[in-house]
């Protein structure tokens, strides 16, 4: 749905302004604990009134409700036995309101919240929110329901429009914070950009606790098709060093930044944007009186990290708890009232694990309806295979069940661009080894199986690359592998993810046949580069089909972000993988699979 321009911007004039009085939130009177403070000779000891408080956080829950694989049809499991799901945070989140005092505690998550699984896929596209008298978001009823008190936005947010968010958003009975989530015109918060909360403590002044959200600025580049002059996303540093000293200021005691952004100082996106993906570590480190920090984005577990603050020399703790609600983040604040204003004394960081509950059977009632209409929906049979087609080998292997992907993606772009100037042009296609584990078995043929493949919902572009510019966008990727030299013996599990790149920013190009030798170091490593049996052509022009993560610039590879435009749509690549399968009705790979590219050392095969 399109965005209306004075819809949103009134939205975020309202925000931008009004967080101070619509943030506060005002929790049952809780008991200060008294200790005695040495007093001077002859004099009795003071109380030192003490508080205690315990924040809890979540993060990247990507549609994990219940503890199910939807694209297996069962129950989830892994080599670790990790259980997922907001079920399980609930179980979790009530031991902890049990063990501390509910007024005693706090539930923050840090975003990434609407994408990431068949479940929220049907919310925003095939039952979507945004319809006159269209559901609640099961995220929202679940989130809801356990009580969250803020959640950051994260970039996943984004993914199907801002018009789908604010729906979302207007579900919630919390705020989506967003500091430096700013209307590209004013430049004014387009969401709160804090949350604060005030506890009253028996026999003692009130604890303010102020909760800073920051979100990721590759949102920029990934999702630029909603947010360009729109939205705007300044580094986190940036905001919150603005932020912060003005919740100290309004009195806050306590504060805590909840970042959808990881520790690692890092950026996926390379020199393309002045600011850092992964920079939470760098908030602590650069802006004075955050007391802690909620990271999220990077996928990782950090039961606790400590880092100093340059100015202050003050140690501000960090905790990422797993994705999927595999973990639920512990911040256990001491404070103590001293000088007249509480002080924060000690912050301690500790995970508790999902795996160690069972489901709340109140969420799980809640949304069993929900659950059971999606599981209906995937398991819809659209076809049938020839052969089992599978990913376990695609990292390293020319994969049949890749070249399904690029060759739907080549036949969307021919059809959209038949009849243009750009008509004659060859066009070639990208796709990665998103999962290890896809299998589209022989026989019938589910959504589900196809969504397995493809579990990302990006969208498809058609971009005008060269030759050369082909042949170092094929470089680029090959840095995937590890150098390996001719006559070591080859680990298939060590061959991969060189300098820790992860499997979705490793590319497989169709249309052209190619060698990797990966017995050569990082740059040279493409050999026998050829377009119709013939060697490449430098100045060649080819039509690039490409997914809107990496047209935008997702992974940095070379000349993508930056080449012509020719076309692009809104539709999911994943469904026009269940279209194509659809019309065709049988899978077979004679129709889509060939080998275009192998690795080599020093000219020999490696397999």
């Amino acid at each position: 749905m399109p965005l209306n321009r004075r819809k949103f911007l009134t939205k975020s004039a309202v925000t931008g302004a009004g967080v101070a009085l619509t943030s506060a939130v005002v929790a049952p009177a809780a008991q200060a604990a008294e200790a005695r403070k040495p007093a001077g000779p002859g004099k009795p000891a003071k109380p030192v009134k003490r508080y205690s408080l315990t924040v809890m956080g979540t993060t990247d829950l990507h549609g994990h409700i219940f503890n199910w694989d939807y694209f297996k049809d069962a129950e989830y499991s892994d080599a670790k036995g990790n259980a997922q799901g907001l079920a399980r945070i609930s179980t979790l989140v009530e031991q902890v309101r049990k063990e501390k005092g509910r007024r005693n505690t706090l539930l923050l998550d840090a975003g990434d919240t609407i994408q990431g699984t068949p479940l929220t896929y049907y919310y925003a596209k095939v039952d979507p929110i945004t319809a006159k008298g269209g559901p609640v978001h099961p995220m929202a009823q679940a989130m809801n329901a356990i009580g969250y008190d803020a959640v950051a936005l994260g970039n996943h947010e984004f993914n199907y429009g801002i018009e789908t968010l604010r729906k979302f958003e207007s579900q919630c009975r919390f705020p989506l914070l967003g500091a430096n989530a700013l209307d590209a015109k004013t430049l004014r918060p387009a969401f709160p950009p804090y949350f604060m909360k005030t506890f009253r403590v028996k026999g003692a002044p009130p604890v303010k606790v102020a909760v800073l959200g920051l979100t990721n600025p590759g949102i920029a580049i990934w999702d630029k098709a909603y947010v360009q002059g729109k939205l705007t996303f300044p580094g986190l540093e940036e905001q919150a060093a603005k932020w912060v000293p003005k919740l100290r200021s309004m009195g806050a005691d306590v504060v805590v930044v909840s970042a959808h952004s990881g520790s690692s100082g890092t950026s996926s996106y390379g020199d393309q944007l002045p600011y850092v993906e992964n920079s939470a570590a760098l908030v602590a480190q650069q802006v004075p009186g955050i007391d802690a920090i909620l990271v999220g984005h990077a996928h990782t577990e950090i039961a606790e990290l400590k880092v100093t603050n340059t100015a202050t020399g003050k140690t501000v703790i960090l905790s990422e708890p797993l994705a999927y609600a595999e973990r639920l983040s512990l911040f256990d604040i001491e404070l103590v009232f001293t000088k007249g204003k509480w002080a924060v004394e000690s912050v301690a960081a500790t995970v508790r694990d999902s795996k160690s509950v069972a489901d709340d059977p109140k969420i799980t009632k809640l949304l069993k309806d929900e659950h059971d209409v999606v599981v209906a929906y995937v398991n819809q049979v659209v076809g049938t295979a020839t052969d089992t087609l599978t990913t376990v080998e695609a990292r390293y292997k020319d994969a049949p069940i890749i070249d399904l992907i690029t060759k739907v993606q080549e036949d969307v772009v021919k059809a959209a661009l038949a009849g243009t100037a750009y008509a004659s042009l060859p066009v070639i296609a990208q796709a990665s080894p998103f999962s290890r584990t896809s299998e589209i078995p022989a026989g019938e043929v589910t959504i589900r199986d196809l969504s397995s493949l493809y579990v990302y919902d990006n969208t498809l572009v058609a971009k005008l690359l060269t030759g050369a510019q082909v042949r170092a966008y094929l470089e680029y990727s090959a840095q995937y592998f590890v150098q390996t030299a001719a006559g070591a013996v080859v680990d298939v599990e060590k061959l991969t993810n060189a300098a820790g790149r992860p499997d979705y920013n490793y590319d497989y190009v169709s249309g052209l046949t190619y060698d990797i030798d990966i017995a050569q170091a990082v740059g040279s490593r493409i050999r026998n580069l050829a377009y119709g049996g013939v060697a490449l052509d430098d100045a060649q022009q080819f039509v690039f089909a490409v997914n809107n993560y990496r047209a935008n610039g997702g992974g940095a590879f070379p000349h993508v972000a930056s080449a012509q435009e020719l076309w692009s749509e809104s539709t999911e690549i994943r469904t026009r993988i269940s279209e194509w399968v659809t019309a065709k009705g049988v899978l077979d790979p004679r129709e889509f699979a060939s080998v275009d590219w192998k690795l080599t050392r020093d000219g020999t095969p490696v397999f």
